[in-house]
């Protein structure tokens, strides 16, 4: 593959057709260091989905609570902040998760630089959907706006998941939400007894939390840093945990948003 690539980079230079060279084959090979390239299962995405997006929500500490330092919690070692390469060893070496079997990390071009390198590969006449996608992401890649978005993790023996979803290169590429999710509030049945059990099994996953989190300090499920939703927060479901850092998320796409204008190529206007 890599012979292949320079032998065309080589025709490309010698037959000096404009930037055609930009539209080369997007190389995975070549993609960042070794642990950022485990591409098996890859996925690309655009991150304007909702999954990406911030959900605000309204904060306010109990009048007879003090503020948490929700930003210095983990959840299973994983830490807001975070590098990606940092979440990955952390969920390495305690051994607990694993990588989920497909697009266990999900790669992504922020919505505003999509369009900007949309815009340049259409000026070099790529208008084939297939093409004009690779062209796209050898963009992307090489210019460091294609970065790992999500990571998602599972453990096989309880059936827990772990998803954490990282800012962009802009903002160094590092947790600004962990989601953690088990199977406590599921019935696998209508009996009476599976009712008992689930009640059980909530009762027995709450008291972990408050004894690794300690009491909820704004209504009776969140941990709040602050009365602004932009400060770190941690919001307790059944059966659920969600750590945000909304003013990191925030920032970086205001980040993304103001270089994609700064660097939009625009075609050279003369009047």
């Amino acid at each position: 593959m890599k012979r292949v690539y320079t032998i065309f980079s080589v025709v490309c230079t010698i037959f000096l057709v404009g930037n055609c060279c930009i539209a080369d084959e997007f190389n995975f090979e070549e993609f960042g260091s070794d642990e950022n390239a485990e591409m098996d299962g890859y996925d690309i995405e655009t991150n304007d989905d909702e999954n990406n997006e911030c959900r605000m929500v309204q904060v306010s500490i109990n009048s007879d609570a003090a503020p948490v330092a929700a930003g210095n919690f983990d959840i299973a070692g994983i830490m807001l902040g975070m590098s990606f390469d940092e979440a990955q060893m952390i969920a390495r070496e305690n051994g607990l998760y694993v990588n989920r079997p497909k697009n266990s990390v999900v790669y992504a071009i922020h919505k505003d630089w999509k369009y900007n390198l949309d815009y340049e590969c259409r000026q070099q006449k790529i208008y084939i959907p297939e093409k004009l996608e690779r062209c796209i992401n050898t963009l992307a890649r090489n210019r460091g706006v294609l970065y790992a978005s999500e990571l998602h993790l599972v453990r096989d023996i309880t059936g827990e998941t772990i998803d954490v979803y990282f800012t962009s290169n802009a903002t160094d590429n590092v947790v600004w939400k962990i989601v953690y999710k088990n199977d406590v509030n599921q019935e696998e049945g209508a009996h009476e007894k599976f009712e008992n059990q689930k009640n059980k099994k909530i009762m027995a996953w709450w008291q972990g939390v408050l004894e690794k989190y300690g009491e909820p300090n704004s209504g009776t499920d969140k941990w709040a840093s602050s009365d602004s939703a932009f400060d770190p927060l941690m919001t307790a479901y059944y059966g659920e945990l969600e750590l945000v850092d909304c003013g990191r998320q925030t920032d970086d796409s205001s980040a993304n948003m103001q270089q994609a204008m700064d660097n939009f190529a625009v075609k050279p206007y003369a009047f």
